[in-house]
């Protein structure tokens, strides 16, 4: 199949496209590359041998995505395309709602008028909120979510649902990612935020590498065995492979089908730094920080359903999470 990833220069797009490649799958990419780098596209087309499509465009713009269509022919679209730290939501609710549910509009639109309906929505396990069980099935009702960042997640997965159910002909797929960290063995390409991180794995790993001068950890007095957040960490290689697993869904016209992407197992935030200190005999200085906003105590996924109906399953443990985080990070000590 012909994939578009939106957002696909990102850290889980880039992943992604060696995974579809692997698959026999072609891609075009497009980015704005607000928050990513055109030198992961380099990265990834040496370890696959060859340049991937690369249009520079937002997907707001309705014009270049109408161009984009009508010089490529899509089969599906991957829809990575949004801004995602969830404390930034907090503080700029307005430009996350703007962003996120517009970019999906106008591509849903342009869709819809080149006639490609298939669709896989880079969805998030905050849809369900302060979870209701531990752990989460995707039969978990979805809770109040708990920041906007979520809320676009979710409120866009009500959006999919009423248009699949408006138009049996839409293939559409929610996958409910749960916390992605590592990077592609080669070291070539890894998570490379721009400015502070939001996420633990690159703090840890630039805490290592000694640009940050130790880790914050925020909030050590949640209902968890350590007092610090618990979450699902997946290797970003298993979450890629997702997709490519979540294609053969649509390839079977699925309607619409929701799976959670992780591990199945809870690491505390102070469990990560300890297997990342094991994994490459390192020492990373932390202190404990007041509690992010939006933030909850635990949430981990059963990933039973993505098994069964997929037969995708996470492979790779939390020191192989670890090391690979750290390959890349050394070998790129001030990013791309």
């Amino acid at each position: 199949m012909n994939i578009l990833l939106t957002g696909g220069a990102g850290y889980i797009g880039s992943h992604t496209i060696v995974e579809l490649d692997k698959a026999g799958h072609s891609v075009v990419v497009v980015d704005n590359l607000v928050n990513s780098s055109e030198e992961s596209l380099r990265r990834v087309a040496k370890i696959i041998g060859k340049d991937v499509p690369f249009v520079k465009a937002d997907v707001r713009d309705a014009a270049a995505m109408n161009e984009l269509f009508d010089e490529y022919k899509i089969d599906a679209v991957i829809n990575f395309a949004g801004l995602k730290a969830v404390g930034e939501s907090v503080a700029k609710p307005l430009e996350y709602y703007e962003n996120n549910m517009n970019a999906c509009f106008v591509l849903l639109d342009v869709m819809r008028k080149h006639n490609c309906k298939n669709f896989i929505f880079s969805s998030s396990a905050t849809v369900y909120g302060d979870p209701a069980i531990i752990p989460i099935t995707e039969e978990c009702p979805k809770g109040q979510c708990t920041n906007p960042y979520g809320k676009t997640k979710s409120m866009l997965e009500e959006v999919l649902m009423d248009l699949q159910k408006a138009d049996p002909e839409w293939d559409i797929v929610l996958l409910r990612y749960f916390n992605p960290i590592g990077a592609h063995q080669s070291g070539l390409i890894g998570e490379n935020p721009n400015g502070i991180p939001n996420n633990l794995m690159p703090y840890i790993t630039q805490t290592a590498v000694g640009r940050r001068a130790e880790l914050g950890v925020f909030g050590n007095d949640y209902d968890t065995p350590d007092g610090t957040g618990v979450r699902d960490y997946i290797h970003v290689c298993d979450l890629a492979n997702g997709h490519v697993c979540a294609l053969q869904a649509i390839e079977r016209k699925c309607g619409l089908a929701i799976y959670n992407l992780g591990t199945g197992h809870g690491y505390s935030v102070l469990d990560v730094v300890k297997a990342f200190e094991k994994a490459n005999n390192l020492k990373v200085p932390y202190s404990i920080k007041p509690r992010r906003p939006g933030d909850i105590a635990t949430c981990y996924c059963n990933p039973a359903k993505a098994k069964a109906e997929l037969g995708w399953e996470a492979k790779y443990g939390i020191e192989e999470m670890c090391r690979d985080a750290w390959n890349f990070q050394k070998n790129n000590p001030e990013g791309y």
